[in-house]
């Protein structure tokens, strides 16, 4: 690759103050560096917009829910690629560059499935840890959604529906495979 395109995280925050910064330092220690961070807070009432604001990540607050929150960073970020991200997940040193890679090698592909660990910080997330380490290790597209993104088939399909909760992760890449393959 000549240059390397810009890869925008969008995060989305609400009351996630005992675990953003864990991912925030996952992202800065990335190798590839050609990225910018918008997080997306809906209205948290616990000190995580005070722990991103002391990391230097730029903060907007937007809600109802995930779906809008991630459509709005989205439609503000700047990069070729997009990559979505909860405030409980932590990266791979690797995982951009690697989605990068994969990315330009193949103008078709419009997005990618990450395999996700689940860290758990309290009770739900330890039942939600507990309950992936049953499938697949290197990942599996009916419990692993896509969170890697081509913006211009993100921005073609209209984004997560904001009808929905819970379930969009799913659907999107749902939607792009009928409407982009």
């Amino acid at each position: 690759m000549d240059k390397m395109p810009l890869v925008s995280i969008v995060i989305t925050t609400k009351n996630e103050g005992d675990v953003i910064r864990r991912l925030i330092k996952s992202i800065k220690s990335q190798t590839f560096q050609n990225k910018e961070v918008i997080l997306v807070d809906n209205n948290s009432t616990d000190n995580t917009l005070d722990v991103v604001r002391k990391m230097n990540i730029k903060t907007y607050t937007v809600g109802p829910e995930r779906s809008t929150q991630r459509n709005f960073g989205a439609k503000i970020s700047k990069g070729k690629y997009l990559l979505i991200l909860d405030a409980d997940m932590k990266l791979a040193r690797e995982v951009i560059s690697e989605c990068v890679k994969l990315a330009e090698s193949d103008r078709k592909i419009g997005e990618i499935v990450i395999p996700e660990e689940s860290l758990a910080s309290n009770f739900w997330g330890n039942v939600k840890a507990f309950e992936r380490s049953f499938y697949n290790e290197k990942g599996d597209e009916l419990t692993d959604a896509a969170r890697f993104f081509r913006k211009e088939v993100f921005i073609k399909v209209g984004g997560y529906d904001e009808t929905i909760t819970g379930p969009e992760d799913w659907d999107l890449p749902e939607t792009i495979r009928d409407l982009w393959y």
